[in-house]
């Protein structure tokens, strides 16, 4: 199935969705974001394909598209075969480049377009298997995943041998199989949304099951509180609520910011200060844990080794990876492992076009293969832009359930991607003509 498989073709395209039209997506330090992504076809000599795609908020989508053009040489040509069966290797080869690594190494939009190129060989492997990936990585021996990841600058925390015994000892499938995993809404609290629009989202949402949810905060202090009180008065005092700042305050504005915030008893405040700030990050956890408030952040790590400073300073009780900025899966598997190292739970972050569809995957792989721990764990949901994909995410009870489809789930469909690419799509051309 993998043997004989040559890509022949690495195409991209700049897809974005305009959804600052409604304010879906807002914040407060991305208030009209045009959810988008680096779409990239992987073609084969046998016409199987594989999809991948990374995640942008509208502008400069095109320079990581560029990015990934200058990628392109380093996969077409090659075999599936021989690129898994020295993943790590080819992970090296993509990021270690002699001249393209100035760029990064392991950061920026140059990792961006590394994910794009990466989520489209794990889909096309996963295709030539007949699995969804979650399933691939599941049934996959546990040196052969060891050997997939890139173990460099990260061996003082995880050794390769650590990590082997790690994966030995978890399986744990049927639940998940039987119930899916547990995810919360950002849906419901965008900054953009007005009080009524809140009102009726979450009034919804408790029809729907969900009891976790979580409210961007970081703009207008009064209008946090009173926003985070209403939506507290919502979904009331028993189920979960987080705030989420997208990196808005300085340290101290930070502490102090939370702590006024303290009464609606969030679970978490995510990213409070920049995501670069490892030592801030630290500050902040110690400050709030007398509140009973944790820190979560890394959906904008740039890579495998700030995330084992994070969690060496214990600068965070939740990791949240991410499904592109993170370099895919091989990066991903790395911080699943170090995270249950240091025994913080993985809530992964999925706001954007196509990352709940993508993430699943790796949660499902790290219940069923690490941690077979939920406690305190749960994956983001948005309720946005499903409908482009040919396997869109399945949320059943507030979880998800496992995708049954081979592949990474981020093929998007052919008559969605027309419409949408930037800028000659109908929607685009829609928009410039008002």
């Amino acid at each position: 199935r993998v043997t004989g498989l040559i890509a022949t073709k690495l195409v991209d395209l700049d897809v974005r969705f305009p959804t600052s039209l409604e304010q879906h997506g807002s914040d407060a330090m991305h208030s009209d974001p045009d959810y988008s992504a680096a779409y990239v076809v992987l073609d084969t000599d046998c016409g199987l394909k594989g999809f991948g795609l990374t995640f942008t908020l509208g502008k400069g989508t095109e320079i990581v598209v560029c990015a990934v053009k200058a990628l392109a040489g380093l996969v077409v040509g090659k075999s599936l075969q021989e690129i898994v069966s020295n993943f790590r290797g080819f992970y090296r080869l993509l990021t270690s480049d002699g001249q393209m690594r100035w760029l990064g190494p392991e950061k920026g939009v140059i990792h961006l377009a590394t994910a794009a190129v990466l989520n489209a060989v794990w889909d096309l492997w996963a295709r030539a298997e007949g699995k969804p990936l979650w399933k691939l990585l599941v049934d996959m021996d546990p040196k052969r995943i060891v050997s997939c990841i890139d173990f460099r600058y990260i061996t003082d925390v995880l050794t390769e041998d650590e990590a082997l015994d790690i994966l030995v000892k978890a399986q744990e499938e049927d639940q998940m199989l039987k119930e899916g995993y547990p995810a919360y809404t950002t849906s419901c609290a965008w900054l953009g949304y007005p009080d009524q629009q809140l009102k009726q989202l979450c009034t919804d949402a408790l029809k729907s099951g969900w009891t976790k949810f979580k409210v961007k905060v970081g703009a207008d202090l009064e209008d946090d509180v009173r926003r985070c009180r209403l939506i507290r008065q919502m979904i009331g005092p028993n189920n979960t609520l987080m705030i989420d700042a997208n990196q808005r305050w300085d340290v101290d504005e930070a502490i102090s910011w939370v702590s006024k915030l303290a009464e609606v008893k969030p679970l978490w405040i995510e990213e409070p200060t920049s995501p670069d700030d490892i030592l801030g990050h630290a500050t902040i956890a110690k400050a709030l844990a007398p509140l009973g408030i944790g820190v979560a952040t890394g959906e904008q790590c740039h890579n495998r080794v700030m995330f084992k400073q994070l969690l060496q300073a214990s600068a965070l009780q939740f990791v949240q990876i991410d499904s592109c900025r993170l370099g895919s899966v091989n990066e991903n598997l790395a911080v699943l492992l170090m995270a249950h190292k240091f025994q913080v739970p993985v809530c992964p972050h999925a706001g954007g076009v196509g990352l709940c569809e993508l993430v699943q995957h790796l949660i499902l792989f790290d219940y069923i293969c690490v941690s077979a721990n939920l406690s305190n764990r749960m994956c983001e949901y948005v309720d946005h832009l499903h409908e482009h994909f040919a396997n869109p995410v399945v949320i059943q009870d507030a979880h998800y359930m496992p995708p049954k489809d081979p592949g990474y789930s981020c093929e998007m469909l052919e008559s969605s991607v027309k419409r949408h690419q930037f800028p000659e799509g109908d929607v685009w051309k829609l928009h410039q003509n008002k």
